[in-house]
């Protein structure tokens, strides 16, 4: 889920080490095709979703395999969250102010980009209701940095990788940050061993050179119970763009 060009060398390397821990596996990274198809097969091997997709449609159809240990400030194990950005020259201090502004989104079961921000714009009491649909967070940042939207929530370890290789970031401030929910989780095909994969994973990570997991963000890998990914609340969904008259 973290994969662009500047890290493509780190996961391969990661994607080496799981492979000769696990004793099986494609010589190579799957990076084409449609993700929903990847994440329901019978024969996925491991692959990474988001919080949303898992509890939303996933869960039943594929095995938790455990959660990211990222390499994020203030963040428990295995949990991470969404950072509030805006224009740097632009004076709202809190997110609450821009509850009518523009909020760029990368997808709508997003659990960063969509479902963090929503949920806590409701325990304040509104909601963000005026959104863009973008496709990426990195495109979100960017529409926040253009003048296209006003106010997006990034996923942190994105923001993290954007910080270090798109200038674009340098006209962006963080406001502040939504609570931490679990990690982008793991998943495997239903039957397949998720100790014995969640065991290849660490050994991989930890095996990594230390400018490697720097470069990933990563530092290890855990044990979130399903529970706690079932547990979050789904937001209403953005609405449907009105048609041209």
């Amino acid at each position: 889920m973290y994969d662009r060009p500047e890290t493509a060398a780190a996961n391969d390397a990661l994607w080496q080490g799981l492979r000769a821990a696990l004793g099986e596996g494609p010589e190579h990274l799957t990076r084409d095709g449609d993700v929903w198809d990847h994440w329901l097969s019978p024969d996925l091997l491991l692959s990474q979703t988001c919080g949303y997709p898992y509890r939303a449609r996933l869960h039943g159809h594929v095995t938790l395999v455990g959660s990211p240990v990222l390499d994020l400030p203030d963040c428990p194990p295995g949990l991470y969250y969404s950072v509030f950005v805006a224009r740097a020259d632009d004076p709202r201090a809190d997110p609450q102010e821009f509850a009518t502004a523009r909020l760029a989104y990368n997808d709508a079961l997003s659990q960063s980009g969509w479902a963090a921000p929503q949920t806590w714009a409701a325990a304040r009491g509104f909601a963000f209701s005026n959104p863009i649909h973008t496709g990426a967070h990195r495109a979100s940042g960017m529409a926040v940095a253009e003048g296209r939207a006003d106010i997006a929530a990034l996923d942190a370890l994105s923001w993290r990788l954007m910080q270090a290789h798109d200038p674009f970031t340098a006209g962006l401030r963080v406001l502040t940050h939504t609570d931490p929910t679990p990690a982008l989780p793991y998943i495997t095909a239903l039957g397949r061993d998720a100790g014995a994969l969640r065991a290849a994973l660490e050994s991989a990570i930890l095996a990594l050179p230390d400018d490697t997991r720097v470069a990933l963000g990563i530092k290890g890998v855990t044990h979130i119970p399903a529970a706690d990914y079932l547990a979050l609340p789904n937001p209403a969904p953005p609405p449907l763009p009105t048609p041209p008259n």
